[in-house]
């Protein structure tokens, strides 16, 4: 073995040592408990008793801990429309048109200049950046400040905002 890797070895080994001794093996916190201690009360001095009757010690009471707040649950509304100004972008399309995207979460909402709308689903569902439309299989595909939008028949046009 050569000096420089004995070197590596011996100064690589006790920080992955040192690291691995940082990480909780059961998944929970070292520095946080989930309930706080429970610290017994000072004993009490009773006066003296006769001699006949020994004393015994009493553990103090534990207090019961709290239960645990219920999960959080969030409710959607899918029955109130979308807002209008919120989550919408316009772009500046190659032609000299303007389109503007509204962000519908799961789906995008195409408006052109002329005032038409297009719905397009998200393609494959569980993402955020290609949509189609079912019927026509028109697409938009987002990056960044860029949308490109295909319509059938057309050259794919580039839009920025």
């Amino acid at each position: 073995m050569s000096f420089g890797h004995m070197v590596r070895v011996s100064i690589t080994i006790p920080l992955l040592l040192a690291a691995a001794a940082c990480v909780p093996q059961d998944n929970a916190p070292k520095s946080a408990n989930a309930t706080a201690p429970v610290v017994a009360p000072a004993p009490v001095q009773q006066p003296a008793a006769p001699a006949a009757a020994p004393m015994v010690a009493v553990p103090p009471a534990k207090t019961p801990a709290p239960p645990p707040a219920p999960p959080t649950k969030i409710v959607t509304d899918l029955t109130t429309p979308p807002r209008s100004g919120i989550g919408a972008a316009t772009y500046r399309c190659g032609n000299g048109g303007m389109i503007t995207i509204q962000n519908l979460g799961s789906a995008l909402r195409l408006v052109r200049a002329d005032g038409t709308t297009e719905e397009f689903a998200a393609s494959p569902a569980n993402q955020s950046s290609r949509y189609q439309e079912a019927v026509t299989h028109d697409a938009i595909v987002i990056d960044g400040r860029e949308a490109l939008v295909m319509k059938r028949g057309s050259t794919p046009q580039t839009c920025k905002r």
